[in-house]
């Protein structure tokens, strides 16, 4: 079985966040506004994502 990725685009700025909603959007590997990065889908990635979705837009 073939691991999933999900394509995880930052659309919104840090500026002004909660410091761990930065510290997640850098741990993802995202840095500035329209970053694009592809990662396996795994629980630990879902919930980072499930923190910060506001700032993401995410693809599979």
């Amino acid at each position: 079985m073939a691991n999933k990725t999900l394509k995880i685009t930052l659309v919104k700025s840090t500026i002004g966040r909660k410091k761990d909603h930065i510290a997640t959007v850098k741990a993802l590997g995202l840095k500035k506004i329209r970053d694009c990065v592809e990662l396996n889908d795994t629980p630990q990635i879902r919930g980072m994502i499930d923190k910060v979705s506001y700032l993401l837009n995410v693809t599979e």
